[in-house]
């Protein structure tokens, strides 16, 4: 088995709805996707001869993925008042309201669907929120 490992970063806040702890609280990391793909064989004929994929179009889809979360409010659907969301989208904030608890695992998850979905031979997913804490997903 092949194996091609990049990473990307982004900046967000989120806060943990129902979590009975400091999590609870509107906080903010700097999150690090960290993408492994893999295939069993290498690209045989072509200017990918010899690859599993090109290292330029995964960083940059990644990267892609990684700015849409970038400086964004993530929260769970439903777990604030409507009135809340209507006031910070009218103060222009980004808000992004995720069907799931925005944790580690679940974005893991989550990232590995969406570059699952765009064609790309995901292996796993890591998701840090420190330098030393982080969650994977691999199927």
């Amino acid at each position: 088995m092949y194996y091609l490992k990049t990473s990307a970063a982004f900046d967000s806040a989120h806060f943990l709805s129902g979590y009975q702890g400091k999590c609870s609280n509107l906080h903010g990391h700097r999150w690090t996707i960290e993408v492994l793909v893999g295939k069993e064989t290498l690209q045989e004929a072509g200017q990918m001869r010899g690859m599993v994929l090109d290292f330029g179009d995964l960083k940059h889809a990644l990267r892609e993925l990684a700015a849409c979360y970038d400086h964004a409010l993530i929260y769970e659907e439903h777990s604030l008042h409507s009135t809340t969301v209507e006031a910070l989208l009218a103060e222009g904030f980004h808000l992004i309201a995720v069907p799931f608890r925005p944790t580690a695992e679940e974005f893991a998850k989550h990232f590995y669907q969406k570059l699952q979905e765009q064609g790309t031979p995901v292996h796993r997913v890591t998701v840090y929120e420190t330098p030393d804490n982080c969650a994977s997903y691999e199927v």
